[in-house]
């Protein structure tokens, strides 16, 4: 059987892409992940993998061969919180593992897939994977970024490219497996949460030159982002780093739409709503200020260049199909 390797396996899209692999017959998957969070257990609990592995043994044992021959490794482990200000613990976690997978993966012929982000481009209004439009705001997108920097030195390096190593600029991504993820869980989450428990939907009021709940994302919906991962399986010549997105930049106000109008069954306007006081809008944090994305929208053209032809969903589709799920 061909083994994969899943990382960051129990989080939001690690567990998507196992479902996805699941989807196609493949159980023969390591699941590596840190289960100190407990409740974690939950995104694998439905899902079949042949084994797991704790986060803090797996990247030694793999560097020394500990799991025979891989196929591919879906690299999703990271701390994804754009908050967090430990940057030592921010560099070690995200780039040295990030590094030290790269080197065993290149040393043991292991394809390896891996999760950047698009907090990389932080203050950039342009979303194309070019050096002059990449400026993080905080130092995760900062550690996002070196490791991209890493692996574009690193595999110039090489005569030929050994094998197979792409990254994957993800954007705004939504959807299932993600309750655990608290404060950093998404916007159609955390508002299908309130208007559940208050009738009211809560959005940021104008700020960075935006009118109330106008700012705008590239918001991608998970089960887009797990087809795409596995395109790339298929498809083991195509290497590079990619924006993951759908190209397509909606306001925030589009997805309070979508989960009023979807938790109501009424396809009341948007002016309407907020008319009828379903959506409120509150002062824009001071916290946030000069460290917040007002405007993502990714550049798809490598993507294309490629060949992956994938389509994605917009709002309305991806929240509609979401909140099926919420309600079940």
């Amino acid at each position: 059987m061909t083994t994969y390797v899943v990382t960051g396996a129990a989080g939001f899209i690690g567990s998507n892409i196992i479902q996805g692999l699941n989807a196609r017959g493949i159980t023969d998957i390591i699941a590596v992940d840190d289960l100190t969070e407990g409740d974690k257990f939950r995104n694998l609990a439905d899902l079949q993998i042949s084994d797991y592995v704790d986060a803090d043994d797996f990247y030694d044992r793999f560097s020394n061969g500990a799991y025979g021959k891989v196929e591919a490794v879906f690299h999703e482990g990271a701390c994804s919180d754009t908050m967090e200000s430990d940057g030592a613990y921010m560099m070690r976690n995200n780039f040295g593992l990030s590094c030290q997978l790269f080197e065993a993966c290149q040393a043991q012929g292991t394809r390896l897939l891996y999760a950047s982000s698009a907090a990389v481009y932080g203050g950039s209004d342009t979303f194309k994977e070019l050096p002059q439009y990449e400026k993080p705001l905080n130092v995760y997108g900062y550690s996002k970024l070196l490791f991209d920097q890493w692996v574009r030195r690193q595999t110039t390096m090489f005569t030929t490219q050994k094998t197979q190593v792409t990254g994957f600029r993800y954007f705004n991504v939504y959807g299932p497996r993600e309750q655990h993820k608290g404060r950093m869980a998404s916007v159609a989450f955390h508002q299908f949460n309130q208007f559940k428990a208050d009738g009211v939907v809560k959005l940021f009021g104008g700020y960075d030159g935006y009118a109330a709940g106008e700012q705008k994302r590239d918001f991608v919906y998970v089960s887009d982002v797990v087809a795409v991962n596995l395109w790339f399986l298929d498809h083991p010549d195509a290497s590079g780093v990619f924006n993951l997105g759908t190209g397509r930049a909606q306001p925030f106000n589009d997805v309070a739409l979508a989960v009023v109008q979807g938790m109501t069954e009424q396809q009341a306007s948007l002016a309407q709503i907020v008319e009828n006081e379903a959506i409120h809008y509150v002062d824009f944090p001071d916290a946030l200020k000069g460290k917040y994305q007002s405007y993502t929208q990714a550049d798809l053209s490598a993507l294309r260049s490629v060949g992956c032809d994938h389509a994605f969903a917009d709002v309305a589709k991806g929240v509609t199909s979401y909140l099926k799920h919420l309600s079940t």
